[in-house]
């Protein structure tokens, strides 16, 4: 395939910090108190835009990262621009809220069909807030991409065809299929490069709509300014923002055509019978000779009866 040629799309998320979870972070009815927690990028979604990286650097082409959140997601857009991405697009309306994973993808599929062209997405194996998986082939699914679940590698990409390396159990395989093609990666795969400095400095000032009317309104909360005027001076700044690839696009339902039917709570048929706090405790304990035999042996008993194997 020439250079330049690839249209790569990244989907990530914002996801609250669950490694720092305390008693603190609890609610009485054993929820996360998502607003105590400190907001990340999805650490395999770091992952995934780390290969589609390697994979622009390789094989040529454009990356878009797409997020679906609050206008406060776009934070983990800038951080993609300053890693190397090209473009970045924020999905948001208060009418996604709610959403449970069939409604999420179908947002982000429509978002995917509105780009047009794409040949490749990359999204992390799962979410930690989450943990389901099935976001990437849900969103597969839906657009009629082929998918490759758990990969750990892009190897090649020659005449529309690309090969993958994914990891299955103890043992790794490789599978060669044809582009369009969905990719979720897991975490083993690469390890996310840092901010590039080079990156920062052009991007560090990119914004959304939403930043520039709030700081325009900031700017004149005291002035006697006619609304009309307002307006003009935000569209001024946007042109000069996009003039500078500066302009972060935001999507509503509306730009996405969406079905009213397919989003949020009205969408989502998951439904959350109850939560309960569990904790884990030894219901009986072995002791065990240290040596190679017994230990040998234990392995043995705990793969008969499926602890692990």
């Amino acid at each position: 395939m020439p250079k330049n040629q690839l249209n790569i799309v990244v989907l990530a998320k914002q996801v609250p910090d669950t490694k720092n979870i305390t008693a603190d972070t609890m609610k009485a009815d054993g929820t996360v108190n998502r607003g105590a927690l400190p907001a990340i990028f999805n650490p395999e979604d770091l992952n995934a835009l780390e290969m589609a990286l390697d994979t622009k650097e390789r094989f040529g082409g454009t990356i878009t990262v797409i997020t679906m959140g609050p206008p406060r997601a776009a934070e983990i857009l800038k951080e993609s621009l300053y890693r190397g991405a090209d473009k970045c697009i924020l999905i948001t309306d208060r009418r996604f809220a709610g959403a449970d994973t069939l409604a999420t993808s179908y947002v982000l599929a429509q978002a995917i069909l509105k780009i047009k062209s794409t040949d490749l997405i990359f999204c992390g194996r799962q979410a930690i807030d989450g943990d389901t998986a099935q976001i990437g082939p849900q969103v597969a699914e839906k657009i009629g991409f082929n998918q490759i679940t758990y990969a750990e590698d892009v190897i090649n990409i020659e005449a529309r065809v690309i090969t993958v390396k994914r990891i299955l159990g103890h043992s790794t395989e490789k599978i060669a299929t044809e582009l369009p093609l969905l990719i979720t990666v897991s975490s083993s795969a690469n390890s996310p490069r840092s901010v590039g400095a080079k990156y920062y400095m052009k991007f560090k000032k990119a914004k959304i709509f939403s930043e520039i009317t709030r700081d325009i309104n900031s700017k004149h909360v005291n002035d006697n300014i006619r609304d009309d005027k307002l307006e003009n001076e935000i569209q001024s700044i946007i042109v000069k923002l996009k003039k500078q690839d500066l302009f972060i696009k935001t999507w509503s339902a509306d730009d996405l055509d969406a079905d009213a039917e397919q989003i949020g709570l009205t969408g989502s048929p998951t439904k959350v019978k109850a939560v309960k706090s569990v904790t884990l405790a030894a219901s009986e304990v072995k002791s065990v000779e240290p040596t190679i035999t017994a230990v040998q042996g234990l392995i043995t008993e705990l793969i008969e009866d499926n602890t692990f194997g």
